[in-house]
Protein backbone atom coordinates (compact mmCIF):
# COMPACT_ATOMS: atom_id res chain seq x y z
CA UNK A 1 0.00 0.00 0.00
CA UNK A 2 2.62 2.55 0.72
CA UNK A 3 4.57 1.47 -2.61
CA UNK A 4 1.29 2.07 -3.90
CA UNK A 5 1.26 5.77 -2.69
CA UNK A 6 4.47 6.81 -3.07
CA UNK A 7 4.43 5.33 -6.77
CA UNK A 8 1.12 7.21 -7.82
CA UNK A 9 2.10 10.41 -6.09
CA UNK A 10 5.22 11.10 -8.29
CA UNK A 11 3.46 9.78 -11.55
CA UNK A 12 0.68 12.35 -11.31
CA UNK A 13 3.67 14.94 -10.16
CA UNK A 14 6.09 14.24 -13.13
CA UNK A 15 4.17 13.43 -15.67
CA UNK A 16 0.50 13.60 -15.84
CA UNK A 17 0.95 17.47 -15.26
CA UNK A 18 3.50 18.33 -17.72
CA UNK A 19 0.98 17.13 -20.21
CA UNK A 20 -2.35 18.53 -18.79
CA UNK A 21 -0.15 21.70 -19.33
CA UNK A 22 0.39 21.14 -22.56
CA UNK A 23 -3.14 20.39 -23.62
CA UNK A 24 -4.51 23.49 -21.45
CA UNK A 25 -1.70 25.93 -21.55
CA UNK A 26 -1.83 28.63 -19.40
CA UNK A 27 -3.82 32.34 -21.06
CA UNK A 28 -1.99 34.98 -21.39
CA UNK A 29 -2.86 38.54 -20.05
CA UNK A 30 -2.89 41.70 -22.19
CA UNK A 31 0.03 43.01 -20.36
CA UNK A 32 2.07 40.00 -20.60
CA UNK A 33 3.57 39.36 -24.66
CA UNK A 34 5.87 36.35 -26.16
CA UNK A 35 9.02 36.86 -28.06
CA UNK A 36 7.25 36.43 -30.96
CA UNK A 37 7.69 38.11 -34.16
CA UNK A 38 6.37 41.91 -34.56
CA UNK A 39 6.52 44.41 -37.02
CA UNK A 40 8.87 47.17 -36.63
CA UNK A 41 6.22 49.52 -35.49
CA UNK A 42 5.27 47.04 -32.38
CA UNK A 43 8.97 46.73 -31.85
CA UNK A 44 9.69 50.45 -31.62
CA UNK A 45 11.17 50.61 -27.67
CA UNK A 46 11.50 47.27 -27.06
CA UNK A 47 14.43 44.27 -27.34
CA UNK A 48 13.89 42.65 -31.19
CA UNK A 49 12.87 39.18 -30.61
CA UNK A 50 15.79 36.59 -30.29
CA UNK A 51 16.23 35.34 -34.16
CA UNK A 52 18.53 32.79 -35.83
CA UNK A 53 20.51 33.15 -38.86
CA UNK A 54 19.28 30.50 -41.48
CA UNK A 55 20.58 30.35 -45.46
CA UNK A 56 23.02 32.88 -46.66
CA UNK A 57 22.86 35.02 -43.77
CA UNK A 58 19.00 36.05 -43.73
CA UNK A 59 17.14 36.11 -40.10
CA UNK A 60 14.64 33.99 -39.46
CA UNK A 61 11.88 33.95 -36.33
CA UNK A 62 12.62 31.97 -33.59
CA UNK A 63 10.89 28.45 -33.65
CA UNK A 64 10.55 28.31 -30.75
CA UNK A 65 10.10 31.51 -28.27
CA UNK A 66 10.34 31.61 -25.03
CA UNK A 67 8.02 34.07 -22.42
CA UNK A 68 9.64 37.45 -21.89
CA UNK A 69 9.17 38.42 -18.48
CA UNK A 70 10.78 41.95 -19.08
CA UNK A 71 7.60 42.71 -21.10
CA UNK A 72 5.02 42.07 -18.07
CA UNK A 73 3.51 45.01 -16.35
CA UNK A 74 0.68 45.17 -13.95
CA UNK A 75 2.83 43.85 -11.00
CA UNK A 76 3.38 46.16 -7.89
CA UNK A 77 7.26 45.53 -7.14
CA UNK A 78 6.60 46.51 -3.39
CA UNK A 79 3.62 44.62 -2.67
CA UNK A 80 5.29 41.64 -5.06
CA UNK A 81 8.84 41.64 -3.15
CA UNK A 82 6.96 42.10 0.51
CA UNK A 83 4.94 38.83 -0.58
CA UNK A 84 7.99 37.15 -1.58
CA UNK A 85 9.64 37.61 1.77
CA UNK A 86 6.19 36.77 3.87
CA UNK A 87 6.34 33.51 1.92
CA UNK A 88 9.67 32.55 3.16
CA UNK A 89 8.73 33.51 6.48
CA UNK A 90 5.80 31.39 6.64
CA UNK A 91 7.83 28.47 5.27
CA UNK A 92 10.30 29.01 7.93
CA UNK A 93 7.31 28.54 10.81
CA UNK A 94 7.03 24.67 9.76
CA UNK A 95 10.72 24.20 9.23
CA UNK A 96 12.74 24.66 10.79
CA UNK A 97 10.42 26.58 13.43
CA UNK A 98 7.48 24.28 14.20
CA UNK A 99 10.47 21.35 13.66
CA UNK A 100 12.38 22.40 16.47
CA UNK A 101 9.53 23.58 18.98
CA UNK A 102 7.89 19.61 18.85
CA UNK A 103 11.42 18.20 18.37
CA UNK A 104 12.48 19.22 21.29
CA UNK A 105 9.09 18.41 23.33
CA UNK A 106 9.72 15.20 22.55
CA UNK A 107 11.79 12.41 24.45
CA UNK A 108 15.02 11.48 22.83
CA UNK A 109 14.21 8.67 21.30
CA UNK A 110 11.57 10.01 18.97
CA UNK A 111 12.84 13.78 18.11
CA UNK A 112 13.52 12.69 14.32
CA UNK A 113 10.54 10.72 13.88
CA UNK A 114 8.88 14.19 14.69
CA UNK A 115 11.30 16.12 12.54
CA UNK A 116 10.34 13.83 9.50
CA UNK A 117 6.98 14.15 9.94
CA UNK A 118 7.20 18.29 9.66
CA UNK A 119 9.20 17.90 6.76
CA UNK A 120 7.06 15.17 4.88
CA UNK A 121 3.88 17.40 5.17
CA UNK A 122 6.07 20.22 3.61
CA UNK A 123 6.97 17.74 0.62
CA UNK A 124 3.62 16.37 -0.02
CA UNK A 125 1.42 19.39 0.86
CA UNK A 126 3.64 21.29 -1.65
CA UNK A 127 2.39 18.39 -4.25
CA UNK A 128 -0.97 18.19 -3.44
CA UNK A 129 -1.74 22.28 -3.11
CA UNK A 130 -0.52 22.52 -6.91
CA UNK A 131 -2.02 19.65 -8.12
CA UNK A 132 -5.63 20.04 -6.63
CA UNK A 133 -5.24 21.81 -3.06
CA UNK A 134 -5.21 25.04 -5.02
CA UNK A 135 -8.36 24.99 -7.53
CA UNK A 136 -10.52 22.62 -4.83
CA UNK A 137 -9.76 25.45 -2.58
CA UNK A 138 -9.87 28.92 -4.47
CA UNK A 139 -12.23 28.09 -7.21
CA UNK A 140 -15.46 27.72 -8.32
CA UNK A 141 -18.70 29.39 -6.82
CA UNK A 142 -20.01 26.43 -4.65
CA UNK A 143 -20.66 26.99 -0.92
CA UNK A 144 -18.98 24.02 0.79
CA UNK A 145 -16.48 22.90 -1.90
CA UNK A 146 -14.60 24.51 -4.92
CA UNK A 147 -13.94 22.55 -8.22
CA UNK A 148 -11.05 21.06 -10.00
CA UNK A 149 -11.16 23.74 -12.89
CA UNK A 150 -7.57 24.98 -12.20
CA UNK A 151 -6.08 21.41 -10.79
CA UNK A 152 -2.58 21.16 -11.91
CA UNK A 153 -2.62 25.12 -12.22
CA UNK A 154 -4.33 25.12 -15.65
CA UNK A 155 -4.95 28.38 -16.73
CA UNK A 156 -2.16 29.78 -14.43
CA UNK A 157 1.01 31.47 -16.45
CA UNK A 158 3.94 33.77 -15.84
CA UNK A 159 1.70 36.71 -16.64
CA UNK A 160 -1.07 35.75 -14.54
CA UNK A 161 -2.09 38.30 -11.94
CA UNK A 162 -3.58 37.95 -8.47
CA UNK A 163 -5.32 41.80 -7.11
CA UNK A 164 -1.30 43.77 -7.20
CA UNK A 165 0.84 40.23 -7.22
CA UNK A 166 1.89 37.30 -9.11
CA UNK A 167 -0.54 34.54 -8.93
CA UNK A 168 2.46 32.81 -8.66
CA UNK A 169 3.36 34.62 -5.67
CA UNK A 170 -0.23 34.01 -3.85
CA UNK A 171 0.49 30.66 -4.75
CA UNK A 172 3.27 29.62 -2.71
CA UNK A 173 1.90 32.04 -0.60
CA UNK A 174 -1.17 29.98 0.42
CA UNK A 175 1.51 26.49 0.18
CA UNK A 176 2.81 27.18 3.09
CA UNK A 177 -0.62 27.48 4.94
CA UNK A 178 -1.28 24.30 3.22
CA UNK A 179 2.34 22.97 4.71
CA UNK A 180 1.70 24.26 8.49
CA UNK A 181 -1.55 23.80 8.84
CA UNK A 182 -1.90 19.75 9.02
CA UNK A 183 1.80 19.83 10.33
CA UNK A 184 0.13 21.05 13.61
CA UNK A 185 -1.98 18.16 14.08
CA UNK A 186 0.95 15.57 14.32
CA UNK A 187 1.88 17.33 17.68
CA UNK A 188 -1.15 15.36 19.37
CA UNK A 189 -0.18 11.90 18.29
CA UNK A 190 3.36 12.42 18.44
CA UNK A 191 6.02 9.38 19.83
CA UNK A 192 3.10 6.78 19.41
CA UNK A 193 1.64 6.52 15.46
CA UNK A 194 2.96 5.07 12.43
CA UNK A 195 4.60 7.12 10.21
CA UNK A 196 2.32 5.47 6.82
CA UNK A 197 -0.83 6.51 8.84
CA UNK A 198 0.28 9.70 9.53
CA UNK A 199 0.79 10.42 5.92
CA UNK A 200 -2.03 9.00 4.60
CA UNK A 201 -4.77 10.58 7.71
CA UNK A 202 -3.14 13.62 6.93
CA UNK A 203 -3.73 13.49 2.97
CA UNK A 204 -7.23 12.99 3.53
CA UNK A 205 -7.77 15.41 5.77
CA UNK A 206 -5.90 18.19 3.98
CA UNK A 207 -8.57 17.06 1.22
CA UNK A 208 -11.74 16.99 2.70
CA UNK A 209 -11.25 19.27 5.54
CA UNK A 210 -8.32 22.10 5.06
CA UNK A 211 -9.67 22.71 1.60
CA UNK A 212 -13.49 23.21 2.39
CA UNK A 213 -12.94 25.00 5.23
CA UNK A 214 -10.75 27.39 3.50
CA UNK A 215 -13.44 27.52 0.54
CA UNK A 216 -16.15 28.67 2.69
CA UNK A 217 -14.33 31.04 4.86
CA UNK A 218 -11.63 32.87 2.38
CA UNK A 219 -13.37 32.33 -1.28
CA UNK A 220 -14.48 35.98 -2.45
CA UNK A 221 -15.61 37.21 -5.73
CA UNK A 222 -14.25 40.52 -7.48
CA UNK A 223 -16.17 42.48 -5.79
CA UNK A 224 -15.42 41.48 -2.34
CA UNK A 225 -18.75 39.63 -1.69
CA UNK A 226 -18.36 36.19 -0.31
CA UNK A 227 -18.89 32.82 -1.86
CA UNK A 228 -18.32 30.41 0.81
CA UNK A 229 -20.80 29.63 3.38
CA UNK A 230 -19.69 31.55 6.31
CA UNK A 231 -17.94 34.31 4.43
CA UNK A 232 -21.47 35.15 2.38
CA UNK A 233 -24.52 33.22 4.70
CA UNK A 234 -22.34 34.43 8.30
CA UNK A 235 -19.72 37.33 7.38
CA UNK A 236 -17.60 35.41 9.65
CA UNK A 237 -13.90 37.55 10.18
CA UNK A 238 -11.06 35.68 9.66
CA UNK A 239 -8.12 37.92 8.65
CA UNK A 240 -5.21 35.03 8.33
CA UNK A 241 -6.47 31.11 9.80
CA UNK A 242 -8.09 30.99 12.88
CA UNK A 243 -10.62 28.72 11.51
CA UNK A 244 -8.88 27.99 8.51
CA UNK A 245 -5.85 26.69 10.16
CA UNK A 246 -6.05 26.69 13.71
CA UNK A 247 -9.52 25.70 14.95
CA UNK A 248 -9.14 22.96 12.13
CA UNK A 249 -5.85 21.72 13.40
CA UNK A 250 -6.51 22.00 16.79
CA UNK A 251 -10.17 19.83 16.38
CA UNK A 252 -8.25 17.45 14.18
CA UNK A 253 -5.78 16.53 16.41
CA UNK A 254 -8.22 16.29 19.48
CA UNK A 255 -10.32 13.77 17.39
CA UNK A 256 -6.60 11.87 16.32
CA UNK A 257 -5.03 11.49 19.88
CA UNK A 258 -8.29 10.22 21.25
CA UNK A 259 -9.14 7.63 18.73
CA UNK A 260 -5.22 6.76 19.02
CA UNK A 261 -5.29 6.45 22.86
CA UNK A 262 -2.44 7.27 25.36
CA UNK A 263 0.94 6.83 25.03
CA UNK A 264 2.94 3.78 26.73
CA UNK A 265 2.78 4.91 30.63
CA UNK A 266 0.81 8.10 30.43
CA UNK A 267 0.11 10.29 32.80
CA UNK A 268 2.12 7.82 35.43
CA UNK A 269 5.09 8.23 33.80
CA UNK A 270 6.61 11.43 33.56
CA UNK A 271 7.46 12.69 29.79
CA UNK A 272 9.75 15.60 30.00
CA UNK A 273 11.04 17.54 26.93
CA UNK A 274 14.58 16.25 26.29
CA UNK A 275 15.18 19.46 24.60
CA UNK A 276 14.39 22.49 26.30
CA UNK A 277 16.79 25.19 24.32
CA UNK A 278 14.58 23.51 21.24
CA UNK A 279 11.84 24.74 22.02
CA UNK A 280 12.25 28.33 22.84
CA UNK A 281 14.31 28.11 19.25
CA UNK A 282 11.42 26.76 17.73
CA UNK A 283 8.93 29.31 19.79
CA UNK A 284 11.37 32.00 18.45
CA UNK A 285 11.20 30.97 14.90
CA UNK A 286 6.87 31.07 15.14
CA UNK A 287 7.39 34.19 15.90
CA UNK A 288 8.97 36.14 13.79
CA UNK A 289 7.68 33.77 11.23
CA UNK A 290 4.22 35.00 12.02
CA UNK A 291 4.93 37.83 10.84
CA UNK A 292 4.65 36.93 7.61
CA UNK A 293 1.80 34.96 8.57
CA UNK A 294 -0.71 38.14 9.77
CA UNK A 295 0.76 40.61 7.78
CA UNK A 296 1.50 38.72 4.71
CA UNK A 297 -2.36 37.90 4.85
CA UNK A 298 -2.90 41.64 3.74
CA UNK A 299 -1.64 40.59 0.25
CA UNK A 300 -0.16 44.02 0.29
CA UNK A 301 3.04 45.99 1.64
CA UNK A 302 0.40 48.46 3.05
CA UNK A 303 -1.03 49.99 6.34
CA UNK A 304 -3.08 46.88 6.69
CA UNK A 305 -0.29 45.27 6.91
CA UNK A 306 1.80 47.49 9.01
CA UNK A 307 -1.28 46.98 11.90
CA UNK A 308 -1.27 43.78 11.60
CA UNK A 309 2.66 43.32 11.96
CA UNK A 310 2.11 45.85 15.47
CA UNK A 311 -1.05 44.04 16.80
CA UNK A 312 0.69 40.45 16.28
CA UNK A 313 3.75 41.96 17.97
CA UNK A 314 1.28 43.22 21.25
CA UNK A 315 -0.69 40.24 21.45
CA UNK A 316 2.39 37.50 21.90
CA UNK A 317 3.70 39.73 24.23
CA UNK A 318 0.49 39.89 26.28
CA UNK A 319 -0.22 35.69 26.12
CA UNK A 320 3.39 35.06 27.30
CA UNK A 321 3.11 37.44 30.32
CA UNK A 322 -0.23 36.16 30.68
CA UNK A 323 0.77 32.30 30.94
CA UNK A 324 3.85 33.48 32.72
CA UNK A 325 2.18 34.91 35.32
CA UNK A 326 -0.21 32.33 35.68
CA UNK A 327 2.04 29.54 36.04
CA UNK A 328 4.28 31.59 38.54
CA UNK A 329 1.29 31.52 41.10
CA UNK A 330 -0.21 28.05 40.25
CA UNK A 331 2.95 26.46 40.26
CA UNK A 332 6.01 28.65 42.32
CA UNK A 333 8.12 29.42 39.17
CA UNK A 334 7.69 30.28 35.74
CA UNK A 335 9.47 27.62 32.94
CA UNK A 336 10.98 28.70 29.87
CA UNK A 337 8.61 25.54 28.45
CA UNK A 338 5.50 27.87 29.58
CA UNK A 339 6.75 31.29 28.40
CA UNK A 340 7.26 29.85 24.62
CA UNK A 341 3.85 28.15 24.59
CA UNK A 342 1.93 31.27 25.62
CA UNK A 343 3.93 32.91 22.77
CA UNK A 344 2.12 30.63 20.74
CA UNK A 345 -1.24 30.63 22.19
CA UNK A 346 -1.03 34.86 21.42
CA UNK A 347 -0.04 34.06 17.65
CA UNK A 348 -3.05 31.70 17.41
CA UNK A 349 -5.73 34.03 19.04
CA UNK A 350 -4.84 37.11 17.24
CA UNK A 351 -4.56 35.28 13.82
CA UNK A 352 -8.14 35.91 12.68
CA UNK A 353 -8.21 39.48 14.37
CA UNK A 354 -4.77 40.75 13.00
CA UNK A 355 -6.28 42.28 9.87
CA UNK A 356 -9.22 44.00 12.58
CA UNK A 357 -8.40 45.41 15.49
CA UNK A 358 -6.05 47.28 17.16
CA UNK A 359 -3.29 47.08 19.84
CA UNK A 360 -5.51 47.32 22.71
CA UNK A 361 -7.65 44.96 21.57
CA UNK A 362 -4.74 42.64 20.70
CA UNK A 363 -3.60 43.23 24.32
CA UNK A 364 -7.20 42.04 25.71
CA UNK A 365 -6.83 39.00 22.94
CA UNK A 366 -3.52 37.90 24.29
CA UNK A 367 -4.26 38.10 27.87
CA UNK A 368 -7.43 36.17 27.36
CA UNK A 369 -5.35 33.84 25.22
CA UNK A 370 -2.63 32.96 27.59
CA UNK A 371 -5.09 32.41 30.71
CA UNK A 372 -7.87 30.73 28.46
CA UNK A 373 -4.83 28.15 27.08
CA UNK A 374 -2.68 27.35 30.15
CA UNK A 375 -6.78 26.13 31.60
CA UNK A 376 -7.07 23.99 28.59
CA UNK A 377 -3.60 22.43 28.35
CA UNK A 378 -3.42 21.59 32.81
CA UNK A 379 -6.87 21.43 34.30
CA UNK A 380 -8.94 20.55 30.87
CA UNK A 381 -6.40 17.87 29.52
CA UNK A 382 -6.02 16.25 33.01
CA UNK A 383 -10.34 16.05 33.97
CA UNK A 384 -11.08 14.79 30.14
CA UNK A 385 -7.75 12.62 30.60
CA UNK A 386 -6.44 12.77 26.77
CA UNK A 387 -3.19 12.48 25.61
CA UNK A 388 -2.68 15.59 23.23
CA UNK A 389 1.10 14.91 23.63
CA UNK A 390 2.16 18.73 22.66
CA UNK A 391 -1.13 20.66 23.57
CA UNK A 392 -2.33 20.80 20.05
CA UNK A 393 -6.11 21.18 20.88
CA UNK A 394 -5.27 23.34 24.23
CA UNK A 395 -2.93 25.79 22.25
CA UNK A 396 -4.24 26.24 18.36
CA UNK A 397 -7.72 24.33 19.01
CA UNK A 398 -8.92 26.52 22.22
CA UNK A 399 -6.67 29.29 21.25
CA UNK A 400 -8.40 29.89 18.01
CA UNK A 401 -11.54 29.57 19.28
CA UNK A 402 -10.92 32.42 22.20
CA UNK A 403 -9.46 34.49 18.96
CA UNK A 404 -12.07 33.82 16.95
CA UNK A 405 -14.91 34.73 19.26
CA UNK A 406 -12.61 38.11 20.42
CA UNK A 407 -12.47 38.97 16.67
CA UNK A 408 -15.99 39.65 16.84
CA UNK A 409 -16.18 41.84 19.88
CA UNK A 410 -12.61 44.38 18.90
CA UNK A 411 -12.68 46.62 15.90
CA UNK A 412 -11.13 49.76 14.45
CA UNK A 413 -14.14 52.01 14.26
CA UNK A 414 -13.84 54.12 10.95
CA UNK A 415 -12.13 57.19 12.08
CA UNK A 416 -9.27 55.05 12.99
CA UNK A 417 -9.82 54.34 16.65
CA UNK A 418 -10.45 51.30 18.91
CA UNK A 419 -14.27 50.51 19.75
CA UNK A 420 -15.93 47.53 20.70
CA UNK A 421 -18.83 46.01 18.31
CA UNK A 422 -21.16 43.18 18.20
CA UNK A 423 -20.63 40.86 15.43
CA UNK A 424 -20.11 37.80 17.69
CA UNK A 425 -22.94 35.27 16.50
CA UNK A 426 -21.21 34.76 12.63
CA UNK A 427 -17.86 34.26 14.94
CA UNK A 428 -19.91 31.83 16.86
CA UNK A 429 -21.08 30.03 13.95
CA UNK A 430 -18.28 29.85 12.21
CA UNK A 431 -16.40 28.18 14.84
CA UNK A 432 -19.29 25.62 15.31
CA UNK A 433 -19.15 24.92 11.73
CA UNK A 434 -15.18 23.93 11.95
CA UNK A 435 -15.36 21.80 14.98
CA UNK A 436 -18.20 19.99 13.47
CA UNK A 437 -16.71 19.73 9.82
CA UNK A 438 -13.09 18.79 11.33
CA UNK A 439 -14.15 16.68 13.74
CA UNK A 440 -15.76 14.47 11.48
CA UNK A 441 -13.30 14.34 8.35
CA UNK A 442 -10.29 13.68 11.22
CA UNK A 443 -12.80 10.71 12.68
CA UNK A 444 -13.53 9.21 8.83
CA UNK A 445 -9.50 10.08 7.88
CA UNK A 446 -8.14 7.94 10.51
CA UNK A 447 -10.31 5.01 10.27
CA UNK A 448 -9.12 4.82 6.64
CA UNK A 449 -5.55 4.99 7.08
CA UNK A 450 -6.49 2.65 10.37
CA UNK A 451 -7.84 -0.09 7.20
CA UNK A 452 -4.81 0.74 4.56
CA UNK A 453 -1.98 0.07 7.55
CA UNK A 454 -3.48 -2.61 9.52
CA UNK A 455 -3.90 -0.48 12.53
CA UNK A 456 -2.55 3.11 12.97
CA UNK A 457 -0.88 3.05 15.70
CA UNK A 458 3.17 1.81 16.53
CA UNK A 459 4.01 -1.70 18.48
CA UNK A 460 4.46 -1.78 22.13
CA UNK A 461 7.58 -2.66 21.02
CA UNK A 462 8.63 0.03 18.66
CA UNK A 463 7.46 3.17 21.25
CA UNK A 464 9.37 1.32 23.82
CA UNK A 465 12.53 1.49 21.50
CA UNK A 466 11.65 5.10 19.75
CA UNK A 467 10.16 5.57 16.43
CA UNK A 468 13.18 7.40 15.17
CA UNK A 469 15.10 3.58 14.90
CA UNK A 470 11.16 2.08 14.33
CA UNK A 471 10.04 3.95 11.47
CA UNK A 472 13.24 5.66 10.27
CA UNK A 473 16.49 3.99 10.58
CA UNK A 474 17.97 5.85 12.75
CA UNK A 475 19.09 7.46 15.84
CA UNK A 476 18.63 11.39 16.65
CA UNK A 477 21.56 11.63 18.84
CA UNK A 478 24.75 9.32 18.85
CA UNK A 479 26.21 10.03 22.11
Amino acid sequence: MKNFITILTISLALFVSPIIAQDNPAEIPETATLNEASTPAELEGKDAPKTEEGEGGKEVENPNPTFDYGATSGADSGDTAWMIVATALVLLMTIPGLSLFYGGLTRRKNVLSVLVQCFACAAVMSLLWVIYGYSFATSGDGRFFGDLSVAFLKGVGPGSMSGSIPESVFITFQMTFAIITPALIVGAFAERMKFSAVMIFLVIWFTFSYCPVWHMVWTFDDDGNGIGYLAKVHEAIDFAGGTVVHINAGIAALVACIVLGKRKGFPDKPMPPHNVPFVLIGAALLWVGWFGFNAGSALTAGNQAGMAQLVTQVATAAAAFAWMMVEWFKRGKPTAVGIATGAVAGLVAVTPASGSVGPMGAIAIGIAAGVVCYWASTSLKKALGYDDSFDVFGVHGVGGIVGALLTGVFAISADGSEMIKNQVSGQVISVIVTIAWSGVIAFIAIKIADVCCGGIRSSEDDETEGLDLADHGEDGYQL
